[in-house]
């Protein structure tokens, strides 16, 4: 009981100081768009067209901030109807932010700093986190709520990149410098593999504890009757 108590603290915890800085990033460019300046090469594109800036920053902080308890286990058991209620807010959140992400990707006009990987990088990546939080909604739907945990937590992987992306981009930056476009894309890609790799790990985990549970079930059922 212990453990699942620090679990239902540490493990949103952990995941909201990940997203602090893409989400003060995201508050801060709102207050700019608000109070109309300032006007630069880099932020002009933003002011032509706010809107899917704005979904985007507000989808994201939700997605990010709302769906760290999504992964306290405690949460989950004590409060299934939170649990529901907060997850159909998140599935039209997180969707919100991915469409959103790809049409800037797609419509805002190339500033130098970016580049055809890292264009390319955005294209994949909106469209996985898209793709992965319908397909854990259909999951859910069909009342298979391992591949619905599954797709979730690879949406949630993808939609806390950009968290993990100041982590890849600081170090080698203070060390080296102001990367160019084709280092900044592998810092920015590196992120999203990473919080990929680290969500496939935690999957196969859950997996193999639920593979060892049974046998206990089993001999607990026997011993009963």
């Amino acid at each position: 009981m212990a453990d699942s108590n620090r679990e239902d603290w540490l493990i949103p915890s952990g995941l909201i100081a990940l997203a602090f800085i893409p989400v003060v990033a995201g508050m801060v460019r709102l207050a700019q768009l608000i109070g109309g300046g300032p006007l630069t090469l880099l932020t002009a594109r933003f002011f032509n067209a706010p809107i899917p800036v704005l979904l985007h920053i507000v989808s994201v902080t939700i997605y990010c901030l709302l769906g760290a308890f999504q992964f306290a286990p405690g949460f989950r058991r004590r409060w299934p109807g939170w649990h529901r209620a907060a997850g159909r807010i998140l599935v039209v959140a997180g969707l919100v932010a991915a469409v959103s992400g790809l049409w800037m990707a797609m419509f805002y006009a190339i500033v130098p700093a970016d580049s055809s990987l890292l264009h390319g990088l955005r294209l994949f990546f909106g469209a996985a986190m898209a793709l992965s939080i319908v397909l854990g909604y259909v999951s859910i739907r069909r009342r298979d709520v391992a591949r619905h945990q599954d797709w979730m937590r690879r949406a949630y992987a993808i939609g806390l990149g950009a968290g993990t992306q100041a982590l890849t981009q600081l170090p080698p930056s203070l060390l080296f410098g102001a990367p160019d476009e084709f280092s900044l894309a592998l810092m920015m890609g590196a992120a999203w593999v990473l919080n990929l790799a680290v969500a496939e790990w935690f999957i196969l985990r859950v997996r193999m504890t639920a593979k060892l549970a049974v046998p206990t079930d089993a001999k607990r059922r026997d011993t009963r009757y």
